[in-house]
């Protein structure tokens, strides 16, 4: 197996999701702030891009999901500060 950009772009969306995940558990993120839907909803793109290479349907799906939740989480923070 050959280390391919495409890899390094999933490993960096890998790290994006698992240091959300890591810094809300430890409360240095709000999971309430844009912030964290931000870099999640980054994470499963770029991951996404990794998969238009080597795709796996169970990731692609999961990524979708993730981007779909992060997507929500950003548009409820957007119409709660409009209100």
């Amino acid at each position: 197996m050959t280390y391919q950009w495409h890899d390094l772009v999933g490993n960096l969306g890998v790290l994006l999701i698992l240091g959300c995940y890591f810094f809300a558990q430890t409360g240095r993120v709000d999971i309430n702030r844009p912030i964290y839907s931000l870099l999640n909803g980054a994470g499963a793109l770029l991951i996404l891009v990794s998969l238009i290479h080597n795709f796996n349907l169970s990731s692609f799906v999961i990524e979708i999901a993730w981007l779909t939740i992060s997507g929500y989480g950003l548009l409820r923070w957007y119409r709660k500060r409009a209100n």
